[in-house]
């Protein structure tokens, strides 16, 4: 079974390199004119994608009444990474690729070490020490 993550985005072009040079995920399919997978897909794991759907088509797809207002967030994403070095790395190539910070990498009160950015469109990304107790 395959899974598919949908986010709108209002630029392809900057939402292609954040994700892929700020968190390190793989664009794949084929490109459009513009040099742009079309859709904009990005590979989270084996069996997992992200597809970043422009504004206007992701109305369409959700239906126009569900659409979040720009900055609205309902969810956060997540990205383990080994050790705290990783942390503070990923979240530097995030914010390098166009992310925002929204706290940076510290010890935080859940007992994690953790980072968060959002990315161009505001969608939030969590970044934290993978726990030694989970598998890969």
């Amino acid at each position: 079974m395959n899974y598919t993550i949908s986010l709108a985005t209002t630029d392809r072009h900057r939402s292609l390199a954040f994700y892929r040079d700020g968190l390190g995920m793989g664009a794949f399919g084929p490109l459009a004119d513009d040099g742009v997978p079309e859709p904009l897909q990005l590979r989270l794991g084996s069996n997992v994608s992200l597809v970043l759907i422009p504004t206007g088509g992701f109305a369409w797809v959700a239906g126009e009444d569900r659409v979040a207002p720009p900055g609205a967030n309902e969810c956060v994403f997540s990205i383990y990474v080994p050790n705290e070095d990783a942390v503070r790395a990923r979240y530097a190539a995030a914010v390098a690729s166009g992310g925002t910070s929204v706290y940076e990498p510290a010890q935080q009160p859940w007992n994690s070490f953790a980072a968060q950015v959002g990315d161009p469109d505001g969608h939030l990304w969590m970044i934290l020490v993978q726990p030694p107790d989970w598998a890969e």
